[in-house]
């Protein structure tokens, strides 16, 4: 009985902080959306969904059998790492609003974000956490100790966070980050990423001996083994990057529009809205607050909000 107790309290150790971090997520993000729901600030059902099933999916995956198949498999291992770090950061990234966000930013440990999210340097801390990681000598070790494992978890989930907030966030950008520099910036991470999935698909060596033993166990060969885990990473790449540039044509269409119908409003109105402001408050997502005051208020309102929206 005694070893058997002293198994499932080995396996209850690994498998309770994901549990832990999942439950703490949720319900940090519950309270603070009901919170903003009192106030009359409601959170889109869509986003707490979203939220939630990244949350989810952070946990999942670091549960068996994934979590067993992925200490043991390349391949596994590397779409448990694409499902962390690419996808449930996506889906917990669109869950987040500003107001949602005020809280984090206000405590001293984490003021630091704004920074940290402003696109180059996302990009930079990425592209450093992707390549860091896959260093043998460190992923090897993941698979060794379980502590060292749930620290590469951990940064591949922030840093994607990172990544996606600066893309996609409600965080404030710079002026200069453009639709024309979002495209730029998806195009970066295609590139880097590409650069890594091909080493891994056309290498001729074996990077990490460590799935050695329980590949040959399984009736796989380490460098085909190595060589799919590569494929899968780029296959991934390579159907983000089409749905986040169809995102991105789509914002494009949006905002044209947007930037033209607030143009319209004001020549209707007698109010002097020059195309480069409107173009920055469709930009800035506040199209339909300089609309409210071109309607209310008139010429002195609107240009107060162009001028907020260059900002």
């Amino acid at each position: 009985m005694l070893p058997l107790a002293s198994a499932a309290a080995l396996h209850l150790g690994e498998f309770l902080p994901p549990l832990v971090a999942c439950v703490v997520y949720l319900v940090l993000y519950e309270r603070r959306v009901r919170t903003l729901a009192r106030r009359g600030m409601p959170v889109a059902g869509w986003r707490r969904a979203v939220f939630a099933a990244g949350a989810v999916l952070v946990t999942v995956v670091q549960l068996p059998p994934v979590d067993g198949l992925a200490d043991s498999i390349l391949m596994m291992h590397m779409a448990q790492h694409i499902l962390i770090g690419d996808v449930a950061s996506l889906l917990i990234v669109l869950g987040l609003t500003g107001p949602v966000l005020r809280p984090l930013l206000q405590i001293r440990p984490t003021r630091p974000l704004r920074r940290l999210s402003h696109p180059i340097v996302a990009l930079v801390l990425w592209t450093l956490d992707l390549y860091i990681w896959h260093v043998p000598l460190l992923y090897q070790a993941a698979i060794r100790y379980d502590l060292i494992h749930a620290l590469e978890h951990a940064c591949l989930l922030w840093f994607g966070m990172l990544l996606w907030l600066a893309l996609i966030g409600p965080l404030p950008k710079p002026v200069w980050f453009s639709n024309w520099a979002r495209l730029g910036y998806v195009v970066a991470v295609r590139f880097l990423g590409a650069l890594l999935a091909n080493a891994l698909i056309w290498a001729q060596e074996v990077f990490y001996p460590v799935y050695r033993a329980s590949d040959a166990a399984r009736g796989l060969n380490p460098l085909s083994d190595q060589n799919v885990a590569g494929a899968i990473m780029m296959l991934e790449q390579m159907i983000l990057t089409v749905l986040l540039l169809a995102w991105l044509f789509f914002r494009f269409a949006r905002q044209a529009e947007e930037r033209q119908q607030l143009l319209d409003l004001a020549a209707e109105r007698g109010v002097p809205l020059s195309e480069r402001r409107a173009t920055l408050a469709a930009e800035a997502d506040s199209s339909e607050l300089l609309r409210e005051r071109l309607l209310a208020d008139g010429p002195r309102s609107a240009n107060q909000e162009a001028d907020w929206s260059e900002r």
